[in-house]
C-alpha cells in the first residue's frame, strides 16, 4: 500500500440537496404578490423574523383574537399531477378564514409554510400566487410564512402546504351556539365543488375503483370539463360573505361545512337541548358528489359524513331575519337557501328527505 495525503470530498448544503439560491428566487418572485394583500395595520416588508401586525386597539372595546390552522390534504395529488398550482393556494386560505368568520372573527393576517422535495421558484410562485389571491379576497394580509426544502424526505416533485391566521371580533359580538334559540332558521349556502375535504375517499373512488383519468371528459360537469378541472376547483371564501351577513342581519352562529360533512359540522353550533332537522329536499349536491358516489359504489352515510354534499357554510340567523338575509347573500352572489330550523328536543342534527335531483 502507498502512503500519501488524499484531498478529503468537498460537499455544501446545495450537493445535499437544499439549494439556498433557488429559495431566495422563489422569495423573491413571492414579494410582490404578498405585497398586494397589505393591510394598514401591518409593519414593516416580508423578510423579518416575524411578521408583526398593529392591531388598532381604539377601534375594539373588548376584542378577542381567533385564531385557525389548516391545510390542504390529498387534494395536492391532483395538483401535482396535473401540475397546476395556483389554485390549492385558494383553498388553504379557505380552509383557515373559512373558521375563523364562524365565530364572528374578521381574519386579519395569515402566515403559511410550504415544504417541499426540492424548490422550483416558478412553482412556489404559482402555489404562492393563489394564496396571496386568497388573502385579497378574504380581506387578510399575508405577512409571512416559510419555504422548506427536505431532500430525502420528500421526492422533488411532492409538496405539503399549511397556514396559520389570526383574526378579531369583539366580546358581545362573538358567535356561537350559545346565541342560537328554539325557532332559528339554518340558511344553507353553495358549495363551489369538493372543497378540500374527503380527497383520499375522492382518489380511492376514482381513480382506484373506477380506473379513471384526469383528463376524462364528464357529461355531468357540462362545458366539456375534465375530472382534474373538476377537483381542482377552489374552495370558496365565504369570509366577506359571513361578515357583509352579521353586520346587516341577525346571526346567531355560523357552520363551516369540512371534514364530517353537513350533520358532523353543524352540530357544533347548535347547543344541547336543541336540534335542526335538515331537509335534503331543500337543494341538488354539486354533479361531482353523485359522480363519486356512483362510480365508487360508495353508501349514502358514508357519502354525508365525508363531503359537504353541496352545502359549504350555514348561517343560524332570527327567524324574523330569514328574507333579509338570502337577499343579502344574493347580492353578494351566493347561492343559499332555507335548510331546516331550529327546534327542542334531544339535540343533535338529523338529515330527512330525499335531494333533489338535476333537471
Amino acid at each position: 500500500m502507498s502512503s500519501g495525503t488524499t484531498t478529503p470530498r468537498t460537499i455544501s448544503y446545495q450537493s445535499a440537496g437544499v439549494d439556498i439560491d433557488a429559495g431566495d428566487r422563489a422569495v423573491d418572485a413571492l414579494k410582490p404578490l404578498i405585497k398586494k394583500t397589505v393591510r394598514p395595520e401591518v409593519v414593516g416588508g416580508i423578510g423579518g423574523f416575524a411578521g408583526l401586525f398593529a392591531l388598532d386597539t381604539e377601534k375594539y372595546k373588548k376584542p378577542l383574537l381567533a385564531s385557525s390552522t389548516d391545510g390542504v390534504g390529498t387534494k395536492l395529488v391532483i395538483a401535482q399531477k396535473m401540475d397546476i398550482h395556483d389554485t390549492v393556494g385558494i383553498d388553504l386560505v379557505a380552509m383557515v378564514v373559512d373558521d375563523l368568520v364562524v365565530c364572528g372573527a374578521e381574519p386579519l393576517f395569515l402566515l403559511d409554510y410550504i415544504a417541499t422535495g426540492q424548490v422550483v421558484p416558478e412553482k412556489i410562485a404559482a402555489i404562492g400566487g393563489g394564496i396571496a389571491d386568497g388573502c385579497r379576497w378574504a380581506g387578510c394580509a399575508l405577512i409571512g410564512g416559510e419555504i422548506a426544502e427536505h431532500p430525502g424526505v420528500m421526492k422533488p416533485d411532492d409538496y405539503d402546504i399549511s397556514a396559520t391566521g389570526v383574526g378579531v371580533v369583539e366580546a358581545d359580538q362573538l358567535l356561537g351556539p350559545e346565541r342560537v334559540k328554539p325557532g332559528d332558521v339554518a340558511i344553507a349556502m353553495r358549495a363551489s365543488g369538493v372543497h378540500s375535504n374527503g380527497f383520499s375517499l375522492v382518489r380511492e373512488a376514482l381513480f382506484g375503483v373506477g380506473k379513471m383519468e384526469l383528463d376524462t371528459v364528464v357529461p355531468e360537469f357540462g362545458n366539456q370539463r375534465t375530472l382534474g378541472e373538476e377537483l381542482l376547483t377552489p374552495t370558496h371564501i365565504y369570509a366577506k360573505d359571513c361578515l357583509e351577513l352579521a353586520k346587516e342581519c341577525d346571526v346567531h352562529a355560523f357552520a363551516h361545512i369540512t371534514g364530517g360533512g353537513l350533520a358532523g359540522n353543524l352540530i357544533r353550533s347548535v347547543p344541547e337541548g336543541l336540534q335542526i332537522e335538515v331537509d335534503r329536499g331543500t337543494w341538488t349536491p354539486n354533479p361531482v358528489f353523485d359522480v363519486v358516489q356512483r362510480v365508487g359504489g360508495i353508501g349514502g352515510e358514508e357519502m354525508e359524513r365525508t363531503f359537504n354534499m353541496g352545502v359549504g357554510m350555514v348561517a343560524i340567523v332570527a327567524p324574523d331575519q330569514v328574507d333579509r338575509s338570502l337577499a343579502v347573500l344574493t347580492a353578494r352572489h351566493v347561492e343559499a337557501w332555507t335548510i331546516g330550523e331550529v327546534t327542542e328536543g334531544p339535540g343533535g342534527v338529523t338529515l330527512a328527505g330525499e335531494y333533489l335531483t338535476a333537471g
